[in-house]
């Protein structure tokens, strides 16, 4: 599955990378390829999590490479 991904320049020099059919599926990265590699599993997550919540809005399977997903910090808690 191929989704349209829009990459812009942040403010803070980082390349934004959303896609755009996906709410909210929003990252980041220092380089093109960064933040491809990142938006690529965002979008992989934000899939997964609606599949598991019965969404049917996007349909994907998991295996495949055109899928990218949201890249999460995880933070101590």
């Amino acid at each position: 599955m191929e989704l349209p991904v829009i990459l812009t320049p942040g403010e803070d020099g980082y390349l934004v990378a959303e896609c755009p059919v996906i709410p909210g599926c929003v990252s980041q990265g220092r380089t093109r390829e960064e933040a491809l590699r990142n938006i690529r599993e965002a979008i992989e997550l934000c899939l997964e999590n609606r599949e598991s919540e019965g969404s049917r809005m996007l349909s994907a399977r998991r295996d495949s490479a055109q899928c990218p997903g949201m890249s999460f910090k995880k933070s101590a808690i």
